[in-house]
């Protein structure tokens, strides 16, 4: 053997100063540049035989992945990053997301990272205060809200199942809009979606009542999704009415809350989520509008007991984790085993900064919506589709084709301007703001909509 075999997990100072150095720099800029799409040729040839038997100088592959490979990245934490849903996460959650990683922390069980798992489970208690689900409820954080949504809805199944037999024909309710997470996991689970016409582009309890009066079968309709805040259009369903029609015929509540969940901290809106309080389960990812770095969502349950008992994994080297007491092990509550401790930037993030400073943040951006739907409102070739319920903005410029939106935002993304991407409205191609980024200025919007002409 030519060198020690540990080499690698060596102490080296000049490598870590050298990726400090970078990371430094990065944290610093102001503003976030967007960058561009990548050429995939391009960047085939510029990571040729990169991968070789001998490695290289990390400084150069440091420099390759500065001048190529991240110039090739979008930067979802851009303020004139406005399309899908942004990333902007805090300065301080993203440091110590660098100590999380450094650190090589894990949150699988209680016995291997009590520490990490008690700071996550404090986050887990706050946002599950602010639904108002009771002091029993929790969880665990996954990757995203398709993990969440997956993890929530298996139990929902699962238990559904414990009473009407394994072989039960089983659906779920659940209204055009619900995220296409929740269509890809009855996929993966086994069931059938039972679709319950909008109402006004919401799922309302009105229309899931008449819906199940009318259907043969009504009780192998074991779980409702309601959704706060669509991807889209950022409406929020009727939850109240949901939870009545739920509570009634003892089906499962979930609510999908991936992106506008955060509005529960937001008083200007709260209202707007009553009746989340009876959910069963709950998703919001924390990198979305909680300013957490990816990859990171919040999978909380009302009798977290439930959860336990579907997705607890056994086998017998798992058996010292599983020991009576209160210990709370995370890889109980979702599909994962394996699990970093993703929770911990946005722990050390509220730690620092306080509630009052997300709950401002939260706000700017719904405010930044309702003063552009007014200002589309006042331009003479925009067109506002709806007025805002949360911080997603949909209009159109008049009589553009597909071809003109799509061309539009190629040129805004190349002048570096904005990413805003079109979106479908009823089968029309439109354009569509998501504000998230508290940095993001009516003076950016301004610019943009400026170049529609």
């Amino acid at each position: 053997m030519s060198a020690a075999p540990d080499r690698m997990h060596r102490p080296d100072n000049e490598l870590v100063d050298l990726v400090f150095n970078y990371m430094r720099e990065r944290l610093q800029y102001d503003p976030v540049p967007l960058d561009h799409p990548g050429d995939g040729e391009h960047l085939k040839a510029q990571l040729a035989g990169l991968l070789n038997q001998h490695g290289n100088d990390a400084a150069d592959v440091l420099k390759l992945y500065d001048h190529e490979l991240s110039r090739a990245v979008i930067s979802a934490d851009s303020p004139r990053y406005l399309s899908f849903i942004p990333c902007a996460p805090t300065k301080a959650a993203l440091l110590f997301d660098m100590v999380v990683s450094c650190a090589s922390l894990q949150g699988i069980s209680w016995l291997e990272a009590a520490g990490a798992i008690a700071a996550e489970n404090q986050v887990l208690r706050l946002i599950a205060d602010r639904a108002g689900l009771p002091g029993t409820a929790g969880g665990t954080f996954v990757s995203g809200g398709s993990a969440g949504n997956l993890s929530a809805l298996v139990v929902a199944r699962d238990t559904a199942r414990r009473r009407l037999g394994p072989d039960a024909k089983l659906r779920i309710a659940v209204c055009e809009q619900v995220h296409s997470s929740v269509k890809n996991t009855f996929n993966i689970i086994g069931v059938e979606a039972f679709k319950v016409p909008p109402v006004d582009r919401r799922f309302t309890g009105e229309a899931l009542r008449a819906a199940l009066a009318a259907d043969p079968d009504p009780e192998t309709v074991i779980a409702a999704v309601g959704t706060a805040g669509t991807t889209n259009e950022g409406i929020v369903d009727d939850l109240a009415g949901i939870a009545e029609v739920t509570r009634e015929r003892g089906m499962w509540f979930h609510v999908d809350g991936a992106y506008g969940g955060a509005g529960l901290f937001a008083p200007s809106v709260r209202e707007r989520y009553n009746g989340i309080e009876h959910a069963d389960s709950f998703v919001v990812d924390p990198h979305k509008w909680l300013f957490a770095p990816f990859d990171c969502a919040a999978l909380i349950y009302r009798n977290p007991q439930l959860a336990r008992a579907v997705h607890t994994q056994d086998a017998s080297y798992l058996d010292v984790l599983h020991t009576e007491g209160d210990e709370w092990n995370p890889t109980d509550y979702a599909y994962h085993l394996t699990r970093r401790a993703r929770g911990l930037p946005l722990w050390f993030s509220l730690a620092v900064h306080g509630t009052e400073a997300y709950t401002d943040a939260i706000e700017a951006g719904l405010t930044l919506a309702r003063e552009t739907a007014a200002l589309i409102e006042r331009t003479e070739h925009l067109e506002l589709l709806m007025e805002p319920q949360l911080s997603s903005v949909c209009f159109r410029r008049t009589g553009w084709t597909r071809e003109d939106y799509y061309r539009w935002s190629q040129q805004l993304l190349a002048d570096q301007i904005g990413f805003v991407t079109p979106t479908g409205w009823d089968g029309e191609t439109v354009a569509r703001f998501a504000f998230l980024h508290p940095g993001t200025t009516m003076e950016m919007v301004q610019e943009i909509l400026a170049t529609m002409v």
